[in-house]
Order: C-alpha cells, then sequence, then structure tokens
C-alpha cells in the first residue's frame, strides 16, 4: 500500500488566459489531496471516495466498455470520482508498462471540488505518484505533473492547461506560460480564501471565454490584458510588494468578470474583502462558483466573509512550499 498527497493551490493571476498561451502564476496552499493505492490481483479499479465535499461511497468496476459503475449518486458525482482516477491510471499503467494493473484506491480530500483550489490537479497528481511508487517506479517532478496535465487534458477535452498539475506537483508559487513551467520566489503570503459552497462548470465557463474571444476583438484583447497583469505581477511577487500585488488581483478580477466567469456570490465575497481591508481580492479558477482568494495580513477579512451572504466558509491557507510527497 502506498499514500502519496498533493496540494491545491489559488491562482494570483492568469486563469482562463493561461489556456490562449499567456502566463499564469498559481501559487500551492496547505489544503491537501491523499490518494491511498494498492495493488490487486486482477485488472479491476475499486475507488472509494471518503471525503470529495460530498458523502462518501465506493464503487468497483472493470475495463470493459459495457460497464458502467452502479451507484446511487449523480453521474456528475461517479465522474468527479472516476474521470480524473481512470486518467490517472491510464498514465500509470503507460508509466510503468503495465496495461493489466488494477488497484483499491482511497481519494481522501480537504480541497472542495470544482471551487478554484485545483482539487483534480491535486487528486491526479497523487494519485499517479502513489500508483507509479506501487508498482515499484518513481517519477521526476516534471515528469509526474507531464503525466498529470495528460491526465486532465483527456477528461477536460483538451481545455486543461499545464499550471495546475505543475503547481500541485512541484509546490509553491510558480509561473507557466504554454510548455514553461518553473518555480518562482514569493514571500509569505496573507493568504485568505472565501468558498461560497458551489462548484462551476470549467468547461463551460471556459468554452463561453473560447466563444467571446473568437467573436469580439476587445475579448480577445481582454486576454491578453490578463497576460499584461501577470508579467507586472511577477516582478511586484519578486519585489515582495503586497499592496501592489492585491492591486493588481483586483485588476485581474475586473477582467475576468468582463470575460463573464464570475458570479454574484464571487462577487460579494469579493467586495466584502474589499471592504474589509483586504490588499486584494479576486475570484480563483474557472469561476462561475467556488472561491476567492484574497491578501489580508489581519483576522478582518475572514470574520467579514463568514458574516457575508453567500460565503459558507473562509479561512486562512498558507503558501505550501512543499509539492506532492509520501505519507
Amino acid at each position: 500500500m502506498t499514500v502519496s498527497s498533493a496540494p491545491g493551490k489559488v491562482y494570483l493571476f492568469g486563469e482562463h488566459a493561461v489556456v490562449y498561451g499567456e502566463p499564469a502564476v498559481p501559487c500551492a496552499i496547505e489544503r491537501r489531496a491523499t490518494v491511498t493505492v494498492e495493488l490487486r490481483d486482477d485488472d479491476r479499479l475499486r475507488v472509494n471516495a471518503e471525503d470529495l465535499s460530498l458523502d462518501g461511497f465506493t464503487i468497483e468496476y472493470g475495463r470493459g466498455a459495457d460497464e458502467t459503475p452502479d451507484v446511487n449518486v449523480s453521474e456528475s458525482l461517479v465522474r468527479a470520482a472516476t474521470g480524473y482516477i481512470d486518467a490517472s491510471v491510464k498514465q500509470v499503467r503507460d508509466a510503468t508498462d503495465t496495461p493489466d494493473a488494477g488497484f483499491d484506491i482511497t481519494v481522501e480530500s480537504d480541497i472542495p471540488l470544482g471551487a478554484g483550489l485545483g482539487s483534480s490537479a491535486a487528486v491526479t497528481v497523487a494519485a499517479i505518484d502513489a500508483a507509479t511508487r506501487e508498482l515499484g517506479v518513481t517519477l521526476s517532478s516534471d515528469e509526474l505533473a507531464d503525466r498529470a496535465y495528460q491526465a486532465e487534458l483527456a477528461v477536460q477535452d483538451g481545455e486543461a492547461s499545464r499550471a495546475d498539475t505543475f503547481c500541485c506537483a512541484t509546490g509553491g508559487a510558480v509561473r507557466v506560460e504554454g510548455d514553461d513551467c518553473r518555480k518562482i520566489d514569493a514571500p509569505d503570503l496573507p493568504i485568505v480564501v472565501g468558498f461560497d459552497g458551489g462548484a462551476g462548470d470549467t468547461g463551460k465557463l471556459v468554452a463561453g471565454v473560447r466563444a467571446l474571444r473568437e467573436e469580439y476583438d476587445f475579448a480577445a484583447e481582454t486576454v491578453e490584458s490578463i497576460g499584461d497583469i501577470v508579467r507586472q505581477g511577477e516582478q511586484v511577487l519578486a519585489d515582495g510588494d503586497i499592496e501592489k500585488l492585491g492591486m493588481l488581483m483586483n485588476f485581474n478580477h475586473g477582467l475576468l468578470e468582463a470575460l463573464g466567469v464570475s458570479s454574484r456570490s464571487l462577487d460579494n465575497m469579493v467586495w466584502a474583502a474589499r471592504d474589509a481591508g483586504a490588499l486584494g481580492a479576486k475570484l480563483t479558477g474557472a469561476g462561475g462558483g467556488g472561491c476567492i482568494v484574497a491578501l489580508d495580513p489581519t483576522d478582518e477579512t475572514k470574520t467579514a466573509l463568514r458574516f457575508t451572504p453567500g460565503c459558507e466558509d473562509a479561512f486562512r491557507a498558507e503558501l505550501d512550499t512543499e509539492g506532492v510527497r509520501v505519507e
């Protein structure tokens, strides 16, 4: 039995624009997904979802195209629990040259599903790491990040970026632009996360931005402007200027809102954070619902968010400098 975990992440800048080759800067946070893998003596998969911000359930299924999980939960939740695991197992079988390997897999996570905190990337990275190690193979962090990206690409119909999986694999703050991924220096960041209890439809939101970008020049220019903010933000981050970092985050949120990927609950939390004195606040991830990220060294933002209508939870999330690890 092998157990690996990987951190979630928030975006300081660049979500959506990163899909079109613009840079993005996500950073890992100290909330983790943990995946336990045990090799079976057949080719079946048994997935036990202990906690994915939904009621836990267990399913078992084989490799036949006509064999589907039979559980009393919605199809979307089954997909959430199995889609990334299936894609991860495919990468593991390829990396270890074991096409018939089967596994018992348990997933536990304190990262909300679909909320913009990298839950799918963390589960994918941890699953590939644990399963390959269970088969006696240790992947480098770069290969692990690449295989996790390939898995997400398959599940997300070709719309994934390398940002989430690279960040979850390596930890810390990272810069991603196309295929160029690298860690960057960052100071301790006073990160506060607000969560509305919901989840956006990543595929639908990404498709919506694509349609706007293809139809309107100003939408394409908006995407490019997000890239410009990222480039300025990199230098600000290196300088440790947290106040200016917050200002750029505010700009980034405004552009994402213009692209139609925010929501009333996200905007309410952003403004509650700013009114409480946060240096900056923006949605994180695909949008449509889920989480915002704010910078505030005091407790004012966290307190304000907890009293904001539509906010289900608010918590501080320290920068996690460690990526995937064996537990």
